[in-house]
């Protein structure tokens, strides 16, 4: 028998590390837990078939009734908890709306700390790390490259033009999956390739936002085709824009886009996490800050897909 766990022997939980203020002057959001008798960062357990980053949201809101918006990644935390081994994904992450905190069993009390002091407090070495390192970070704005969801597939497609072949049922059950996690990141401007499929794949988040899908036509298939360097200039002036923003695009344009991002940021394209082979409906989150001139720098990137 192995000595090691499996997966299925791992607690999967994911939370976040929740600052107000300015740099240098920023609180953090702290939880006490009656039944363990200790002072924690919000996070719980992800539940089946859950997103890690929808869990992190969902219990962040459940434990201090604050809905966050999340930041940059933070290293995930691995540990033995009541003789499990446990995996927690951590994000920084900013209060969007914030109700009357409701003490409950399993929380009785949270407390805004200066993060100088959220050391004393915390009862775990690895939450204060995590503090501290949250609070080091630069202020970032997300930008997220998607892949369009399932689509119609080209030799099952009767239309006329390519242009208009739609998503599936199933892309359309992905559209609605990425909603909330799109909202996770607080994105407000949703730009698209003008194909048909694109656009259903942000349309009911941007519903849901209420923002308008903006329509990019160097982001087609075939305008990447006639020009792709038409798509690097427009995704190079997309990367300096200071929005939380959304780009969904083709598998064939995903390399442009991708190189052309990290090259703006001065990164290494030939990173693994650079990697443009992305399956319908997943995503790359790039979290940018920037320089006094405008040039945005990476602070953080990650990879997520949909459940199947």
């Amino acid at each position: 028998m192995s000595d090691y766990p499996t997966e299925a022997e791992t607690i999967r939980a994911a939370g976040v590390v929740l600052l107000r203020g300015t740099q240098g002057r920023y609180e953090t959001l702290l939880v006490h837990r009656p039944h363990r008798s200790d002072w924690s960062l919000p996070k719980g357990k992800i539940e089946s078939g859950e997103h890690e980053i929808a869990a992190a949201v969902r219990e962040c809101d459940e434990e201090t009734g604050v809905q966050a918006v999340l930041g940059a990644r933070l290293p995930t935390q691995h540990y033995i908890s009541l003789g499990q081994p446990k995996t927690v994904e951590y994000w920084v992450a900013r209060d969007n709306d914030e109700e009357d905190f409701v003490p409950s069993d399993e929380i009785d009390e949270t407390r805004w700390v200066p993060t100088g002091q959220a050391r004393a407090l915390l009862t775990y070495e690895h939450d204060a790390d995590l503090v501290e390192q949250a609070s080091a970070l630069p202020v970032t704005m997300p930008l997220i490259v998607l892949r369009h969801t399932q689509a119609v597939k080209r030799s099952d497609f009767k239309g006329k033009r390519d242009l208009d072949r739609p998503v599936t049922g199933r892309g359309r059950s992905q559209a609605k999956a990425l909603t909330p996690l799109l909202d996770a990141y607080g994105i407000t401007a949703v730009h698209s390739s003008d194909a048909q499929r694109c656009v259903q794949s942000v349309r009911k988040y941007a519903k849901f936002a209420q923002v308008p899908v903006l329509p990019e036509t160097s982001l087609s298939e075939e305008n990447h085709h006639s020009s792709p360097k038409k798509t690097a200039q427009r995704v190079r002036d997309l990367a300096s824009q200071r929005l939380p923003l959304v780009i969904c695009s083709h598998r064939p344009v995903l390399p442009t886009i991708l190189e052309t991002l990290a090259e703006a940021m001065g990164e290494d394209p030939s990173r693994p996490a650079w990697d443009p082979k992305m399956q319908p409906g997943s995503f790359i989150v790039l979290h940018r800050a920037f320089a006094p001139d405008g040039t945005p720098r990476l602070v953080s990137i990650e990879r997520h897909q949909l459940a199947d």
